[in-house]
């Protein structure tokens, strides 16, 4: 990423601007102290589902989880790199996932775009502070 780590947290862990890198197809809008709901193409089911989510400045790392839905959770932690730059690390679990090896390239180029968007919003953030 284009910034220090604590510049990329502060925009990973913001709900309000998710939905300009998390992948097309879902939205996710603040439901309360460690809560988000989420919606789109990509929730299963219809409507909205509510999902555990907790952002930890002091680690760096985000913690997401369906609520609705246990089989999916996950987390994103942020380091500092060289030449104030950082990285980005992401687990994603998604237990008893049919067609685990297709749905598992579909969920690495659906992260990969993400990331890219991250990337890019970040980078906005380090053009317009300059």
């Amino acid at each position: 990423m284009p910034a220090d780590s604590t510049l990329v947290f502060g925009v990973a862990s913001d709900v309000t601007v998710m939905d300009r890198w998390l992948p097309q197809g879902l939205h996710v809008s603040d439901a309360g102290p460690d809560k988000v709901e989420a919606e789109g193409d990509l929730v299963p089911g219809d409507g909205s589902h509510e999902g555990l989510f907790r952002a930890q400045e002091d680690q760096l790392r985000v913690e997401w989880g369906g609520r609705d839905h246990p089989d999916y959770a996950g987390w994103l932690q942020v380091s500092d790199s060289a030449s104030g730059t950082s990285e980005v690390t992401v687990h994603i679990s998604l237990l008893d996932e049919p067609g685990s090896g297709e749905r598992a390239d579909e969920v690495r180029e659906l992260l990969d775009r993400s990331l890219d968007r991250l990337a890019d919003e970040v980078g906005r953030r380090v053009d317009d502070a300059s």
